[in-house]
C-alpha cells in the first residue's frame, strides 16, 4: 500500500491506497486515517488595480505584468476618460479572471446602464455622492470611494455602504472627485473597517510598500503613479509598482 496526502483547505487528509482495484479497475482507497493541520504563515496577496486605462496596449501590458483589475473612467471631465467605443476595444484584450472596473462620478442611471449594456464590466466604482441604494441598483459588485480628509471618521463614513464589495480610500481635494495624485494619512484608516479596503491616492513604486505595511489593504489602486502622461501608462513603472507590492507581501510573510 502507499499513502497519499490530499489538501483540504489548510489541512491534509492522509489516504491509504490499497494495491488492489475494484471491478471498474479503479484503485481503492480506505477512509482517511488522520489529518495533518497546516499552521504555517500565510499572507493573502495584495490585489492590484491599474486605473485610468485608455488604450488596449496599456491594458495588455498591465495584465502581462500581473494586474488583477483594470479601471475604465467614464467621467468626461477626467483626462483619462474613455468612450464606450474605446472601452470595448480595451475589453477585447482582457482575458478571463481579470476584472474590468467602470468608474462613474454622479452619473445618471441611464448613462451607467448604457455602458453596462455595451461593455463587459465586472465591477462598478462610484466616486461621487451616490447613495447606497443607487449603488446597489445595477446587479453588479460595486465599491464606493471615500475621500479621506483630516478629521474624518473613516469607519463611520464607510458604514452606510455595508452592502458594497469594498470601499476605496482616496485623498480628499476640494472639487476633485479622484485622481489627485495626493496621498492621505494612512493611519486614519488603521482601525478595523467594516469592508475590504482598496487603497488609492498618490501611490507609486516608492511608497506602496509603506502603505501596505501600514494599512494591510485588500488591494491597491494606482493610476498616475504608473504613467508617462495622463492616460498613457509606462511599462517600466507598472512593473516596478507590481514588484514593490509583491516585495511588501513577501516581507509580511517573513515577519509572521
Amino acid at each position: 500500500m502507499v499513502f497519499r496526502l490530499r489538501p483540504m483547505g489548510r489541512c491534509y487528509w492522509v489516504f491509504r491506497r490499497l494495491l488492489c482495484k475494484d471491478s471498474r479497475q479503479r484503485f481503492c482507497y480506505d477512509p482517511p486515517l488522520v489529518f495533518l493541520r497546516y499552521s504555517g504563515p500565510t499572507v493573502t496577496p495584495t490585489r492590484i488595480k491599474i486605473c485610468g486605462i485608455t488604450r488596449p496596449e496599456d491594458a495588455a501590458l498591465a495584465i502581462r505584468s500581473g494586474a488583477d483589475a483594470l479601471g475604465l473612467v467614464f467621467y468626461p471631465e477626467s483626462p483619462r476618460a474613455v468612450s464606450v467605443a474605446q472601452a470595448r476595444r480595451i475589453a477585447a484584450v482582457v482575458p478571463p479572471f481579470v476584472t474590468l472596473v467602470a468608474l462613474f462620478v454622479d452619473a445618471s442611471r441611464e448613462t451607467i446602464s448604457s455602458v453596462l449594456q455595451e461593455v463587459p464590466i465586472g465591477m462598478i466604482q462610484f466616486h461621487g455622492n451616490e447613495t447606497p441604494a443607487f449603488c446597489g441598483a445595477f446587479r453588479l459588485p460595486w465599491m464606493k470611494a471615500i475621500r479621506v480628509r483630516e478629521g474624518l471618521d473613516v469607519s463611520a463614513a464607510c458604514r452606510p455602504y455595508r452592502d458594497a464589495s469594498g470601499v476605496l480610500l482616496d485623498a480628499w481635494q476640494d472639487g476633485v472627485p479622484g485622481g489627485t495624485g495626493q496621498t492621505f494619512d494612512w493611519q486614519q484608516a488603521e482601525a478595523a473597517l467594516p469592508l475590504p479596503v482598496v487603497l488609492a491616492g498618490g501611490l507609486n513604486a516608492g511608497n506602496v510598500a509603506e502603505a501596505i505595511n501600514t494599512l494591510r489593504p485588500w488591494a491597491v489602486d494606482v493610476s498616475g503613479g504608473v504613467e508617462s502622461s495622463p492616460g498613457v501608462k509606462d511599462g517600466n513603472r507598472i512593473e516596478q509598482f507590481i514588484a514593490a507590492v509583491r516585495t511588501a507581501d513577501q516581507q509580511q510573510l517573513e515577519e509572521q
